[in-house]
């Protein structure tokens, strides 16, 4: 009886759910993944030949890739990307005052900017902290490969937030 009482609740509302990042929409307007197709995302400035300078090629590169599946379609909108990073040791060995543990940081302020009016519709500031581990204080290239792979990851988290907030505003509009 109760299952047949959900039933009969659940069946009006069916209609109604709709995915987010679906190829349609329920009532036929453009769909999310075409609007974000349609942001041009603009090269994030970091000084050459420093690890900001990969970190903003990847951030752009993830970005590119989560929005448009690598098929951009002609812009309605631009991304605006700024990044600063942080490395702050969380552990340190008493013995040697060489760290153990150390978090790395991402701070991106970015703002999407209408195409058509010149005007920001979206301004937000995401944040990334990963941390790792330094594998011994004689590994020295395992270090550095820690490090790489946590501003690897936090630059994938720094995407997924973006994508969200911009799916978010397209979406409700806010």
């Amino acid at each position: 009886m109760r299952g047949a009482a959900v039933l009969a609740l659940a069946v009006p509302l069916a209609g109604c759910f709709q995915p987010l990042y679906g190829t349609r929409t329920l009532d036929g307007g453009p769909s999310l993944a075409g609007s974000l197709a349609q942001i041009d995302i603009a090269q994030i400035s970091a000084p050459n030949g420093t690890p900001q300078a990969r970190i903003a090629v990847d951030l752009r590169n993830q970005l590119v890739f989560m929005l448009s599946g690598g098929n951009p379609a002609p812009p309605t909108h631009r991304l605006d990307i700024r990044i600063t990073t942080t490395r702050v040791s969380v552990i340190v060995d008493v013995e040697t005052a060489r760290p153990d543990v150390e978090n790395f940081g991402i701070t991106a302020n970015y703002i999407l900017v209408d195409l058509n009016t010149g005007k920001p519709v979206v301004t937000d500031v995401a944040l990334s902290r990963v941390s790792y581990d330094i594998p011994g204080q004689q590994q020295r290239f395992a270090r550095q490969r820690a490090l790489r792979d946590a501003e690897n990851r936090a630059a994938s988290v720094i995407a997924e937030t973006i994508r969200s907030r911009l799916a978010s505003y397209f979406v409700a509009g806010t």
